[in-house]
């Protein structure tokens, strides 16, 4: 959660509404948020390797608003649905970095880089980077999500 930009702050559970948590602000509403774009999802392994790389990101720092655990982003696909705690969310686009990253690069890396490519922006999900950055997603459910949820890959909408 946030009042507009990063890093989120952890919250032990939220309720989940079709524009994304509740209490939850976008700083640039032009450009993030709405009913397409209501949840930010950012792996924890994805976190692991960007830190790995040099940059000084934890869960949260990336704007995300739910970082997830054990889940591959290689594997993660635009028109997946998950549920998540009570809430079902369905995976609709990817995260286009903006220059509110900046504020992570160090020593010559470029955050923006380290996340997207050509082959992300094509939506080819065999780009090394593929869901780095995270993967928007849309609620097809409201419910409440606490911390330790079962996330669970339901199906694949056509």
């Amino acid at each position: 959660m946030s009042r507009g930009g990063i890093p989120k702050y952890a919250a032990l559970e939220g309720n989940l509404t079709p524009t994304g948590f509740a209490g939850d602000m976008c700083a640039h509403p032009q450009f993030h948020g709405g009913p397409k774009q209501a949840v930010l999802i950012i792996t924890l392994e994805a976190i692991n390797e960007l830190r790995g790389a040099g940059f000084n990101v934890f869960p949260g720092a990336l704007g995300e608003n739910l970082t997830t655990n054990g889940i591959d982003r290689r594997q993660m696909r635009i028109g997946q649905r998950y549920r998540i705690g009570a809430a079902i969310v369905e995976l609709t686009k990817i995260r286009v970095p903006c220059a509110t990253l900046d504020v992570y690069n160090t020593d010559g890396l470029i955050i923006q880089q380290a996340v997207y490519d050509k082959r992300v922006k094509a939506g080819d999900p065999s780009s090394p980077v593929w869901g780095m950055g995270g993967i928007y997603a849309s609620v097809v459910q409201t419910g409440t999500i606490r911390t330790d949820d079962i996330i669970v890959l339901l199906d694949q909408a056509v």
